[in-house]
C-alpha cells in the first residue's frame, strides 16, 4: 500500500511538473513592475558602447530601412511570441476581422500564454487580434490560422510567403505563436523589418498600441492588459510585442519616436524580464543620446559640385561639336541619415568616371557613379549622367576651327 502511494505521488509531481513547464513555455506576465520605475530614470552614457544582458539585439531606422546598432543582429535564433507580429499583419491583410469566429478543440486546448478561451466560444476576429497581440494568447493564434487559412500548417504557408516578398532570407515560420520549433527561427534584423512593414498598417498599430482593451466572448465582455511593460510607461513607445520560450529567452520589440527619429529596437535572448526592461530601456536611452539625423544633401551636392568644378574640364569627346559638357546625378534615395555623432565627421564621397568618349553621345548616357560612405560603409551609389545630346562635329564646324586658325 504504501509502495502504491509512493508511486501516485510521483506520479501526480511529474505530470505537475510536466504542465507548469508547457504553461511556463511561452507564458508572459501582463503585471506592471515596480522596477520599470528605476530603469526609467537611467541614461546611458553618451561616450563608448553599451553592455547587454540580452545576446542578440538590434536598433533599427526605419525612416531609412536600416540597422544604426546591432549584435549579433544577424544571427539565427527562436523567436517566441514576437512571431505574433506576422501572424497578426498576415490576417489584417487576408481576412475580414469583423467576421464571427468559433473556437475549435484544438484551438482551445493550445498551452502556453492564453486568452482563456473554450471549446464552442464566438468571438470576432478583431477582438482575437487584440487577444494575439495584448495578452499573447497562443489560443487566439491557432484560431486565427485555422479561420483565415484551415490549418496552422496553411497558415504557416501564408506567413512565409508574405517572408519572401518582404526579401527575408533568415526567417521561416511553423506556427502563428512562436513556440520553440528548430524550423522556427528569424533574426533580430529581419524580425526588425517585419516590424517595420506590420507598423505601417494603421489596424496594426492602433492595435499593438493599446495599453488594454476589452473584447466580447460569446456576448461577454473581458478586459485584457497588454504585456508590453514599456507601453505607457517609457515616453514615445507605441507598440510592439514582448515574448517568451525557453529558445528564444526574453525578448521585446520596441517601436518609439522621438526628436524625429522613428526607431525599431529588439532585445533577444534576455535571461529575466527585468534583463529584457533593462536592456530595451538601456538601448532606447543609447540610441537617442548618441544618435542625431543627419542631412547628408548638403554634404553629398557639395562635394559632386567640387568634383565638377575640378574634373568637367578633363573629360574629352572625340568630334563633338561642342567643348563644355554639363553632367547631373540621381537624386539620393535617402537625404537624411541617423547616425552616431562619431561617424558624422566619417561621412565621404567617391565618384568614379570614364574621361573619354566619342561623338555623337545620346543625352541622359551614363558617365559614372557616386558613393556615399559613412566610416567606410558604402550608404548608396548614385549614377552621373551627360544632361544634353552632344552632336558630332559637321563639315561646317570643322570649316570654322579652321578659320579660326587663319
Amino acid at each position: 500500500m504504501k509502495r502504491f502511494l509512493f508511486i501516485l505521488v510521483m506520479v501526480i509531481v511529474i505530470c505537475g511538473s510536466c504542465t507548469t513547464n508547457c504553461v511556463a513555455d511561452d507564458f508572459e506576465e501582463e503585471e506592471y513592475d515596480e522596477y520599470i520605475d528605476d530603469y526609467l530614470a537611467t541614461t546611458s552614457k553618451v561616450d563608448g558602447d553599451i553592455n547587454l544582458n540580452s545576446r542578440i539585439a538590434v536598433a533599427y531606422d526605419r525612416e531609412n530601412n536600416r540597422v544604426i546598432w546591432g549584435k549579433d543582429e544577424n544571427k539565427k535564433t527562436a523567436m517566441a511570441s514576437t512571431t505574433k507580429i506576422m501572424t497578426a499583419i498576415v490576417t489584417i491583410e487576408n481576412s475580414n476581422i469583423d467576421d464571427q469566429v468559433e473556437i475549435s478543440a484544438k484551438a482551445a486546448a493550445t498551452g502556453g500564454s492564453r486568452l482563456g478561451l473554450k471549446k464552442g466560444d464566438k468571438i470576432s476576429l478583431r477582438d482575437l487580434l487584440y487577444g494575439l497581440m495584448l495578452r499573447s494568447g497562443n489560443d487566439a493564434a491557432v484560431a486565427i490560422a485555422e479561420y483565415v487559412a484551415g490549418s496552422v500548417p496553411e497558415f504557416a504557408n501564408m506567413m512565409n510567403q508574405k517572408a519572401d516578398k518582404l526579401h527575408l532570407k533568415t526567417t521561416n515560420f511553423v506556427t502563428p505563436h512562436g513556440l520553440d520549433d528548430p524550423e522556427h527561427y528569424t533574426t533580430a534584423t529581419e524580425l526588425a523589418k517585419i516590424a517595420d512593414y506590420a507598423l505601417d498598417n494603421e489596424t496594426f498599430c492602433k492595435i499593438v498600441g493599446s495599453k488594454n482593451y476589452t473584447i466580447t466572448i460569446n456576448g461577454y465582455p473581458k478586459s485584457i492588459n497588454n504585456t508590453n511593460e514599456l507601453l505607457g510607461y517609457l515616453p514615445n513607445v507605441y507598440g510592439v510585442k514582448t515574448g517568451f520560450t525557453n529558445n528564444a529567452g526574453r525578448c521585446l520589440v520596441t517601436s518609439i519616436k522621438k526628436d524625429n527619429m522613428d526607431i525599431i529596437t529588439i532585445v533577444i535572448q534576455a535571461d529575466t524580464k527585468k534583463d529584457r526592461t533593462k536592456d530595451s530601456i538601456n538601448l532606447i536611452n543609447y540610441i537617442f543620446g548618441n544618435y542625431e539625423k543627419i542631412n547628408i544633401q548638403e554634404i553629398v551636392d557639395k562635394e559632386f559640385k567640387e568634383w565638377c568644378d575640378i574634373n568637367l574640364g578633363r573629360i574629352h569627346v572625340k568630334k563633338a561639336n561642342i567643348d563644355c559638357y554639363e553632367v547631373y546625378k540621381d537624386d539620393l534615395k535617402q537625404d537624411t541619415l541617423i547616425l552616431n555623432k562619431n561617424q558624422i565627421s566619417k561621412i565621404k564621397t567617391e565618384i568614379n568616371a570614364v574621361y573619354n568618349y566619342e561623338a555623337p553621345i545620346d543625352a541622359n548616357t551614363l558617365i559614372g557613379e557616386q558613393k556615399i560612405l559613412v566610416d567606410n560603409e558604402i550608404i548608396e551609389i548614385d549614377k552621373i549622367y551627360f544632361k544634353n545630346f552632344i552632336d558630332k562635329k559637321c563639315v561646317w564646324d570643322y570649316f570654322k576651327l579652321c578659320m579660326t586658325k587663319l
